[in-house]
Order: structure tokens, then sequence, then C-alpha cells
């Protein structure tokens, strides 16, 4: 399946909502994990604002490539995003859209803020 590197050095990223486990099946309640790794698939909703537009991307990352504190607002870096197109066929009916994915996704926050001197 193709996949699509994207370029995120010239984009604003803040986190639109907390990390979620991303659910596999609905029904059971399933959670994904990876296929190669067996790792543990969440997802981070962002919004991306680049080129004067704002969207709100839905990004799977593996369990251990989220950084603590993740809330929403949290500035982040997406190390390794890409965009992978899909299609389906449910009930006869055709669905499309486009997938994204990142090795991690890093709070910018510094975690010690830097002690005033005296």
């Amino acid at each position: 399946m193709r996949q699509i590197p994207v370029e995120t050095a010239g984009a604003t990223v803040m986190v639109a909502k907390a990390p979620q486990p991303k659910v596999r099946d609905r029904r059971t309640g399933e959670i994904a994990t990876d296929a190669e790794t067996g790792a543990k698939l969440m997802t981070v909703d962002v919004m991306f604002a680049a080129n004067n537009e704002v969207e709100i991307l839905s990004i799977t990352v593996p369990e251990s490539g989220i950084s603590d504190d993740l809330t929403m607002g949290t500035p982040v870096a997406l190390t390794g995003l890409i965009a992978r197109p899909w299609e389906n066929e449910f009930n006869g009916q055709k669905r499309h859209g486009i997938a994204f994915r990142a090795v991690a996704v890093t709070s910018l926050v510094d975690a010690a803020p830097a002690s005033k001197a005296a």
C-alpha cells in the first residue's frame, strides 16, 4: 500500500483530543495492535495548521510513541508522519479516505520549567 510522507516543518500542530486507545472492533471493544510489533495502538486528534488552513487529523501512534501529559492545546511534534489512502466497501457502499500514522507524538512543552536566578 502506498505511503506518503507528510512534511510538518512549516505547520503548527496542537493536541485537539487527548490520546485514546484505538478500537479495532466496536462491537467487542477489542483494542487495535500493530501487525508487526504487537504494540497497542492509540489515536491522537491534532489540529494541523499550515498554508492558512486548519484541519483536525486523527493520527494512529504506538502507545510507546506518545509522550506524557498530552492534553488539549499542547503543542506537539509529529515524528515520521505518513498518509495512507484507503478504500473499502461495506454493504455495497464504497468508502474512502486518508489514514494518518506517526512513529511518535511528542510534547513541545518544556517538562521542567527553567528556574530563575535570584
